[in-house]
């Protein structure tokens, strides 16, 4: 048996073996590729300064110097490895692990920093190119104009100004910014011949995104015939909507509410544009939902009010009344045996003094007069259960002594002492009982 524990610790300790071989060869060569990286990554940065400045490579820069210092540790520690003080193998594990992590995080950053950059780098190199775009978008986008203003001259004749006033402009607007597109192109060729680089490439940023919003403010024109058109569908049958819940409304009961929303419905209807002249289909139709709206809304409170009558204020008030006469005996019995009431009896008296507090504001408004009622008997049913479980401790906390035999004071069951506070705890719960059957 000793020669079988002996042959497999053997082979535990040669498997260790080779797997710290392998750690120590993933080490020296992570070091290495690692300290190559570091080689590319500065020649990339001297690159990609030349070509975009300084403020655009400032991450890279800064990742390099990090990349740089953490380094020297892990060089620190392979040369720890290989000094002529011995050292153990748990120490060499330890140190080779570090420094594959080092390398591997050095390597990752610069792939991350290096990556970012290689958008902006292409985009400089292909400046030519892009700015050529510019000039050719500029040029379509001009020849789109026109139509554009006559477009905008069309609706106007249709919508009324405060519907028109969100393309109103968009046609000059357009014009403006296609002349800065193209001045940004002129300017970055400059600055990119007088070696600016950084000014070179916000110029042609800026053209770029000049001639990108001069487009989305012309299709915004097409686009709002198209939605204008739809809004005018779709007021047509929301008027006819309309009238079909008036019609309706006249079956429903007979609220406040109901007949206010009718009228405001009514006005809405009446307010909009006559046939034939320039009108706001989006304000109008915003308008006419909102008040159709508002009236399913009242007719279906309503039909509720009627099938679930709300209960009047001396109702809500007579549940109240007997949730604080159930208060009032939880309250008595807690103050009177503090030491013996546990945390549950205690929460659940404290949540029913919290729900008391807002009771009283909740009882004449409609609104919230079905929640008065609701919390009313929320605060009866949170004493009733603080009451319960406070009699629960007090039993439980009681001596467990058999009357006065048990010390030689003679047989029998537990004294009076016992018996007459039961009798006045169940007296008070039972009268408060009472109390509420017959009020």
């Amino acid at each position: 048996m000793a020669g079988f524990w002996g042959k497999r610790k053997r082979e535990q300790e040669a498997a260790q073996a080779a797997q710290d071989a392998d750690l120590a060869r993933r080490a020296e060569q992570a070091l290495v590729a690692a300290d190559e990286r570091i080689r590319t990554a500065a020649d990339e940065l001297a690159f990609a300064e030349a070509e975009l400045g300084s403020s655009m490579t400032r991450d890279l820069k800064a990742a390099l110097d990090s990349v740089r210092t953490h380094l020297r540790e892990a060089f620190q520690l392979h040369q720890l490895n290989h000094d002529e003080i011995p050292d153990t193998d748990e120490e060499l594990r330890t140190r080779n692990a570090r420094i594959v992590q080092l390398c591997d995080w050095a390597e990752d950053l610069l792939d991350e920093k290096t990556g970012a950059l290689a958008d902006s780098i292409a985009r400089v190199r292909q400046a030519p190119q892009i700015i050529a775009k510019v000039r050719r978008d500029a040029e379509d986008l001009t020849a789109r104009v026109p139509h554009t203003r006559a477009t905008i001259e069309r609706l106007s004749s249709r919508y009324s100004d405060s519907a028109m006033h969100q393309i109103s402009a968009s046609a000059d607007e357009a014009e403006q910014l296609i002349a800065f597109a193209t001045h940004g192109a002129d300017v970055s060729e400059r600055r990119r011949a007088a070696r600016q680089t950084e000014e070179a490439n916000l110029a042609l940023e800026t053209a770029t995104e000049a001639t990108r919003r001069a487009g989305a403010l012309m299709d915004a024109v097409e686009d709002f015939e198209i939605e204008a058109l739809r809004a005018e569908s779709t007021l047509a049958e929301v008027v006819a909507d309309s009238r079909a819940d008036i019609i309706a409304a006249r079956t429903a009961p007979r609220t406040p509410a109901v007949a206010a929303a009718v009228a405001e419905l009514e006005k809405a209807l009446d307010a909009l544009s006559p046939a034939g002249t320039r009108n706001d289909p989006f304000a109008e139709l915003t308008q006419l939902r909102s008040a159709n709206a508002a009236l399913d809304e009242a007719i279906a409170a309503a039909h509720y009010r009627a099938q679930n009558p709300l209960p009047s204020v001396a109702h809500v008030q007579h549940a109240l009344d007997d949730a604080d006469r159930q208060l009032g005996v939880a309250r008595g019995l807690i103050s009177g045996h503090r030491g013996w009431i546990g945390a549950d009896a205690r929460t659940r008296f404290a949540e029913a003094e919290r729900l008391r507090i807002d009771i009283p504001a909740l009882i004449a408004p409609e609104e919230t007069r079905e929640q008065a009622m609701a919390a009313a008997r929320r605060v009866g049913q949170l004493a009733a259960e603080a009451l319960h479980l406070a009699q629960r401790d007090i039993d439980s906390s009681r001596p467990q002594q058999q009357g006065w035999g048990g010390d030689g004071w003679g047989g029998g069951r537990r004294g009076g002492g016992g018996d007459i506070m039961g009798g006045i705890m169940g007296g008070l719960v039972i009268g408060s009982i009472l109390d509420g059957i017959f009020d």
